[in-house]
């Protein structure tokens, strides 16, 4: 008779071998489960910046997402799912060769919730978050020179209140004592007396004002652009979608942007009058980032007219200093026969003379910026180009003149948007992001507003052996 102590102790054995082989397995599979997770939810996410909008990166250098994707509806929900179907197909491809087998699913994990809490708008934080990546992109780009022209011509336009004085009310002093004292008469014919006509040729220089400035300063007016847009269909006009802040991650990783910088990348990347770029609906980007009007006449116009006042006060604080400038004023209005009759008129006359042979100095400025020329904010007596003669035919005075020292048109443009409103600088760049990129096919209906570049989801994944697990993850560029 054979005894079985042995088949009692190797079931015995075996189960608690089995039990030890099982619990490995099942903890194989915990371990798989979570290490899939974070393999599919780094795919995932990636796979979602990976739809980065090709064109802004073509034109712009500008990494984001459109959560339109070239549609007309922006929502983050869109992008929701997008991240849901790229982590279910990794979690459980369709077909293949082990599908065909027959093969049952290891880890059998299903994707049950995808929420996008966090997402960083182009335009949030008044456009920081563009800023952000432009100064990234910008961060080799030598800025001494530009800095220090900047803050020179900023200091002098400040220190000279070349934006403040107004030579307009001054001038309209002069004309108003000229009024007060009034004309002298003289008799005609017996009986009939007459104000002698005063002939100030400072009134043929002034009557000029009224023509519009780029009808005197530009050769060919006809030639400047007359492209038209509905300025309501950009996002500076609009209201915006907002995102639910910056990722608290990432700005600490972008850090903050620079003005200046950002500054320096509208150059490189938009036109202006005589540097226009052909891909650009509107020729004269730079003037209506300024301006903000609708039509590119109107915003080179908005240009000109503050580029004459700058150059009118500072011409005025000149003229009114060099003595022989003012001796050949008043030597100019003594020879007026009403003044020789009233020598009180002598003094208004000529500060009436010197403000209009200033302003005709400063059409001449503005013409020579728009050739391509250059025009120091504070001239000297060297610099200066026009003669008395020229308030009595201010149109063929003017001639345009490409050399010169001091700044050019593009520096002072340069200066303008340093003075303008960061929030408003920024928003108009933007709309001219939104122009040139609708103008590609696809993107009829791109929108800043709807681009994203980071985000933070929260995921949660379930397997159908009763194991469930959450994460959080931010990505983004940076």
């Amino acid at each position: 008779m054979r005894k079985g102590y042995m088949t009692v102790f190797l079931t015995l054995s075996l189960t608690l071998i089995l039990s030890l082989v099982f619990t490995v397995i099942e903890g194989a599979r915990i371990s798989a489960i979570r290490m899939k997770f974070e393999c599919v939810a780094d795919i995932g996410m990636n796979s979602v910046l990976a739809e980065y909008h090709r064109e802004l990166l073509e034109q712009y250098d500008l990494l984001f997402v459109d959560m339109s994707y070239g549609g007309g509806h922006a929502d983050i929900g869109n992008t929701e799912a997008h991240l849901k179907n790229y982590m279910q197909k990794n979690l459980r491809p369709e077909g293949g060769a082990l599908n065909a087998l027959g093969v049952r699913d290891f880890l059998a994990m299903s994707t049950d919730k995808v929420q996008i809490g966090q997402y960083s708008i182009a335009s949030d934080e008044g456009g920081a978050v563009l800023k952000r990546q432009v100064t990234d992109y910008m961060a080799d780009y030598p800025l001494g020179a530009v800095l220090e022209k900047i803050h020179l011509g900023t200091s002098e336009i400040g220190q000279y209140g070349l934006e403040t004085r107004d030579v307009e009310a001054e001038r309209g002093r002069y004309e108003a004592e000229i009024d007060e004292i009034g004309l002298p008469v003289e008799e005609v014919e017996e009986g009939v007396f007459a104000e002698v006509p005063l002939n100030n040729p400072a009134d043929a220089a002034n009557a000029t004002r009224s023509s519009g400035v780029l009808n005197l300063v530009l050769e060919n007016p006809s030639s400047v652009s007359a492209v038209k847009i509905n300025e309501k269909d950009y996002l500076s006009h609009r209201a915006r979608i907002q995102g639910s802040g910056m990722c608290a991650e990432a700005a600490v990783i972008s850090g903050k942007p620079d003005e200046l910088i950002f500054q320096v990348y509208l150059f490189e990347k938009c036109g202006y009058y005589g540097e226009e770029m052909e891909k650009s609906l509107l020729k004269y980007q730079i003037e209506y980032i300024l301006a903000g009007k609708g039509v590119d006449w109107k915003n080179l116009e908005y240009v000109a007219k503050r580029l004459l006042r700058w150059r009118e006060v500072a011409n005025v604080i000149y003229i009114l200093s060099d003595g022989a400038k003012v001796a050949e004023a008043k030597a100019a209005a003594g020879a007026l026969a009403a003044v020789l009759m009233c020598p009180a008129l002598l003094e208004p006359v000529a500060y009436t003379i010197l403000f209009a042979w200033a302003y005709v100095e400063s059409l001449q400025d503005v013409k020579t910026l728009l050739s391509g020329g250059r025009v120091p904010i504070i001239k000297t007596a060297a610099d200066w180009k026009t003669g008395i003669n020229s308030l009595t035919n201010v149109r063929g005075s003017l001639s345009a003149d490409s050399g010169g020292r001091g700044l050019n048109y593009k520096e002072y443009l340069q200066i303008m948007l340093y003075l303008q409103s960061r929030e408003q600088r920024t928003y108009r760049a933007m709309d001219i992001m939104e122009m040139d990129i609708r103008r590609t096919p696809g993107n009829a209906r791109f929108r800043m507003d709807a681009c994203f570049d980071t985000y933070q989801a929260d995921l949660c994944i379930s397997s159908r052996f009763g194991y469930a697990y959450e994460m959080t993850r931010t990505y983004g560029f940076y």
